[in-house]
């Protein structure tokens, strides 16, 4: 088995597992900004010492500011306008659309990057975003009716480009700049930016003690994931890649099950089954 496709894999779970502990830092009432302080903040730590330890060097500096900043704010606009569309629209309308960024990343690969795929692989594309078309219309607890649905559309839109420039980025970056430099320099940047908007990313709670620690070990748990997914992107293509991590609610859902008895309906065992199917064919 390539060494990409098993990395892929390891950031498929790893993401799982960060996904979740999204849902323990709201079932704990843990401050929101606090939490994705502590998880930036862990990331940058960690990607900075692994760098002067292992003694790395960096050989394109103007470059590597450049894609960092650009992945930087592309990830942080895109999730504040994720949170800002949820106010106008439910869930059920917003995430099927922004998560079609998917879909974006895996054209743009193909035409840009020549990705070849046989017949099975465009196949498990097609199942992968399916899948995630069904998971995320399955976070919509509380359907809300649309109001101004001008602006909740501008917002989804700007989600759903942000998402696949994010994506995208993270490709370029693996291939011309040193990972663990990349990353330091990206979640330094989201850090800082996430503290000076914490208040539009919906501080919610009072639990900080938590809040600090469910977001260290986040961060702990991305920085595994995300360097996998960067290695990963370094030597296989990105139209594979992005949609089997993009399958990473399946793992949170399975974790949510185990320690939250969340019921398992058909729509998550058809998910389950159809993720494991996807995973097969984009193997071949």
């Amino acid at each position: 088995m390539e060494n990409w496709f098993l990395l892929t894999l390891m950031a498929l779970l790893l993401f799982g597992i960060q996904r979740f502990l999204y849902k323990v830092s709201a079932e704990r009432n843990c401050n929101t900004a606090w939490t994705t302080f502590a998880f930036m903040g862990t990331v940058t730590i960690l990607s900075t010492l692994s760098f002067f330890i292992l003694g790395q060097s960096v050989h394109n500096l103007r470059f590597l500011l450049l894609i960092s900043l650009i992945n930087s704010l592309s990830f942080l606009s895109g999730t504040i306008a994720t949170i800002e569309a949820l106010k106008y629209i439910s869930t059920s309308v917003a995430y099927p659309i922004i998560r079609l960024n998917t879909a974006i990343v895996v054209l743009f690969s193909i035409t840009y990057f020549r990705d070849s795929l046989s017949l099975f692989q465009i196949t498990g594309i097609i199942i992968a975003i399916t899948v995630i078309l069904i998971l995320t219309r399955l976070d919509d607890e509380n359907r809300i009716p649309t109001k101004d649905p001008r602006r909740a559309m501008l917002l989804v839109t700007v989600a759903l480009f942000s998402g696949a420039i994010a994506a995208i980025s993270s490709k370029f970056a693996a291939l011309e700049v040193n990972l663990l430099a990349f990353m330091a320099i990206s979640y330094a940047l989201s850090m800082v930016f996430s503290l000076c908007l914490r208040k539009k990313l919906g501080s919610v709670g009072t639990n900080h003690n938590e809040a600090l620690i469910i977001g260290i070990f986040i961060g702990l748990v991305n920085f595994g994931g995300f360097y996998s997914l960067l290695r990963a992107l370094s030597s296989g293509p990105l139209s594979i890649i992005m949609p089997i991590t993009g399958m990473y609610f399946v793992i949170s859902i399975v974790l949510a099950i185990l320690f939250y008895r969340e019921k398992l309906n058909a729509y998550r065992v058809l998910a389950i089954v159809l993720t494991v199917f996807a995973i097969i064919l984009m193997r071949l």
